[in-house]
């Protein structure tokens, strides 16, 4: 693990070898978790392509300094974090990337595509869609989110068999103990500022309609990756934002439906996630 400083916060990140094709696959991993997440297909891939991953402010190893300087305030809504991952390609020396999300950091890459159209050749969305407001569920989410994160003990990590619950919560089938320990750790470990944050700023009104309006302006490619078994972000809720894709209308191809699949698609099916990541890649040199 590097870190590189992206206004006053240490990033942490992770950067495979070069590879002679020449799109870096930058992963974006989602609310409450960790770059980790897409280890299963960095190990895949990583033969191929040179992988980037990092960890959103606030989130897993990109904590803010104990006393940070004073500094303009950058939000957290996925365009301010577009603009973070701006800094982190340019501090790299990436010119030419692939952008995959998961869940909050699908709309995180669909606004990168947007605003780095020359370095953005496609997006790619797992577990990740949406476009529709409807105000009193979300209102219930945001609220049930803030308690979820207000009430979380440190000591959390230490209540024997707490893990047991985060081999279940979401998936279609219980994951590996590790995995339920590194959510786990994730979740206790998330600044709260960032957390509640990048909950309340990516679920206002404003923000959930301007979803499709960005993804029917993306002149790139772009795919989105589902579970049949999605509770959290179901795929009809995949397939509508998918919908305003110039290559939905032309194909009706770029939504990928995964079988018996929950909301981490990366961790319950890497080798099917990594073929159809390949398949895409190939259509497109």
């Amino acid at each position: 693990m590097e870190t590189i400083d992206i206004l006053g916060v240490p990033h942490a990140y992770e950067l495979t070898d070069p590879r002679p094709c020449p799109h870096v696959l930058v992963f974006i991993h989602g609310w409450l978790l960790s770059r980790r997440y897409w280890q299963p297909l960095i190990d895949r891939l990583s033969v191929d392509y040179q992988c980037l991953s990092y960890d959103l402010r606030g989130f897993g190893d990109s904590q803010p300094y104990p006393h940070p300087t004073p500094q303009l305030h950058a939000g957290y809504t996925p365009s301010a974090y577009a603009r973070d991952l701006e800094v982190l390609l340019d501090k790299l020396n990436i010119s030419t990337a692939w952008l995959i999300g998961h869940s909050l950091g699908g709309s995180i890459a669909l606004w990168g595509a947007s605003q780095l159209p020359d370095k953005v050749k496609g997006a790619l969305c797992v577990n990740s869609g949406g476009g529709i407001y409807i105000k009193e569920e979300f209102e219930r989410f945001r609220a049930a989110g803030q308690v979820f994160v207000k009430m979380r003990p440190r000591w959390l990590c230490y209540l024997p068999g707490i893990d047991w619950l985060f081999t279940r919560d979401s998936v279609a089938s219980p994951l590996p103990r590790h995995w339920a320990r590194q959510r786990l750790l994730d979740f206790v470990m998330a600044h709260p500022e960032a957390a509640i944050g990048a909950l309340l700023d990516s679920t206002t009104e404003v923000e959930v309609h301007q979803l499709p309006q960005l993804v029917s302006q993306l002149t790139q490619p772009v795919y989105f990756i589902t579970g049949t078994k999605d509770k959290v972000m179901e795929p009809k809720y995949v397939r509508h934002l998918a919908s305003f894709h110039a290559l939905f209308e032309q194909e009706g191809m770029n939504v990928i439906e995964i079988p018996d699949c929950g909301h981490l698609s990366m961790v319950e099916q890497p080798e099917v996630v990594a073929t159809e990541i390949r398949q895409i890649l190939g259509n497109h040199g």
